[in-house]
């Protein structure tokens, strides 16, 4: 019979595939080099990351960047004062320390993804954490952990995944204060720097045997009324309150004196 124009496949023995091991800059990567042993994971602390000269680097330029758009402050205050409120939640509500100090380390690095850009700062900001942290040798369950809290921080397309999660959402989105105005002629404010700057006093209250936390704010209605308030921290009080019902607990918001929420 005719072959026709084209060579006829030939029985060929059969392989065996094997795969190729995954490659590093050093080569090819041993069954040793694809989990750390234990022993060599660092304990990383907010110490830690409050000497680290590239995280201070880090904050600096965010908050530098976010000035220039209009933002309002997010550098050291912010990011010392979210990281201190983080930790205290869960102190208070019995957690363990270690859990506590890993929420302290998301809220102080919570931010720095504005480095880059504000849109997706959040997703970029626990990219950037990863690094940072495992570099240090954290354990890689750890920075997973403060990765998925930095990476839904936002009450856009964020939600709490888990305690270190809403201990972050709550701390951040609790900050309203006149402190964080940037902007000294009252008569430029926008409606943020209005009720920032109207804002006197913001505690989170914490109560560990009822299971309730409490956002208390001051406001000087005479600077913003109420309904400016609502009108564009609305959504992060939703946002808070899922965090805290995520830690089981139940949620107040109580603005000068009276509860509102």
């Amino acid at each position: 019979m005719a072959s026709g124009p084209y060579p006829q496949p030939q029985d060929t023995p059969s392989r065996t595939r094997r795969e190729a091991p995954p490659l590093s800059p050093n080569g090819p990567l041993g069954e040793d080099d694809l989990v750390r042993p234990v022993a060599e994971h660092k304990l990383v602390t907010l110490e830690t990351l409050r000497r680290d000269r590239l995280v201070q680097a880090f904050i600096k330029s965010a908050d530098a960047q976010l000035g220039i758009l209009g933002y309002t402050e997010h550098g050291q205050r912010h990011t010392s004062l979210v990281a201190n409120i983080a930790h205290n939640i869960l102190q208070r509500l019995g957690y363990p320390e270690r859990t506590c100090e890993l929420a302290a380390i998301a809220g102080y690095l919570h931010d720095i993804g504005n480095t880059v850009n504000r849109h997706d700062h959040a997703t970029i900001g626990a990219l950037m954490a990863k690094d940072i942290l495992l570099a240090y040798g954290m354990d890689p369950e750890e920075v997973a952990a403060i990765m998925g809290a930095i990476g839904n921080h936002e009450e856009t397309n964020g939600n709490p995944v888990g305690e270190i999660s809403a201990a972050l959402n709550i701390a951040d989105k609790s900050d309203v204060h006149r402190s964080r105005v940037r902007e000294t002629n009252p008569t430029r404010f926008d409606i943020h720097d209005r009720v920032n700057y109207a804002s006197q006093h913001s505690f989170v209250r914490v109560d560990g045997e009822e299971r309730r936390i409490d956002l208390e704010v001051s406001i000087d209605t005479s600077i913003a009324p109420l309904m400016d308030y609502f009108e564009i921290f609305l959504n992060r009080m939703l946002f808070i309150r899922r965090a805290v019902q995520f830690l089981g607990c139940e949620f107040r918001l109580v603005i000068n004196r009276h509860r509102i929420l």
